[in-house]
């Protein structure tokens, strides 16, 4: 386990992605309840291991839904006192572990950091958050000069993603017919 914890150590943060967060635990058989912080809460029933903040990697027994919690139970700790220090620690797996998406989808943390430029090549700034109000995502982009610039997540604006060349190219409003 030394190892692996070595190896996650030194992992670029960028490597991992939080999946949930450990509330408390659950009975005395070192089960923990977490809040699933992903849309694919059933990913949790074929992970055999998983990253916990400050631990490491810990192999997994075994995961159930209970409300709107999973319960998970973690291979050799088998008692309220083996996880009792688990609590508020985030969950996290391997880039590589994530969960595959369609193409033209891409998750958030891809999306946060790319570099916005016009049909033109004019950079427009980078995206630094990506909100959720409804029918669409928005990206919000902070510009040169510090102002943020909405941008509506739909194809007529939107023209291509390069998630690996780290860019977005768009068409503003202003220029569409």
């Amino acid at each position: 386990m030394a190892k692996s914890l070595l190896f996650v150590a030194n992992m670029p943060k960028t490597e991992l992605i939080t999946i949930g967060k450990i509330v408390a635990p659950h009975g005395v058989r070192g089960d923990v309840r977490i809040v699933p912080l992903t849309d694919f809460p059933d990913r949790f029933y074929d992970l055999t291991k998983v990253l916990v903040d400050d631990v490491g990697e810990l192999a997994l027994e075994s995961a159930r839904q209970h409300k709107k919690f999973i319960l998970l139970k973690f291979a050799k700790l088998d008692s309220i006192n083996d996880i009792e220090h688990l609590r508020g620690k985030l969950i996290k797996i391997r880039r590589e572990d994530a969960v595959k998406l369609p193409e033209g989808r891409y998750y958030i943390f891809d999306i946060i950091g790319l570099n916005v430029f016009t049909e033109e090549g004019l950079l427009l700034g980078t995206i630094t958050d990506v909100l959720q109000p409804g029918s669409n995502d928005v990206y919000v982009v902070k510009q040169q000069d510090k102002s943020e610039l909405l941008i509506p997540a739909i194809k007529e604006v939107v023209k291509k993603i390069d998630i690996l060349g780290k860019q977005m190219i768009v068409k503003l409003q202003e220029e569409m017919d």
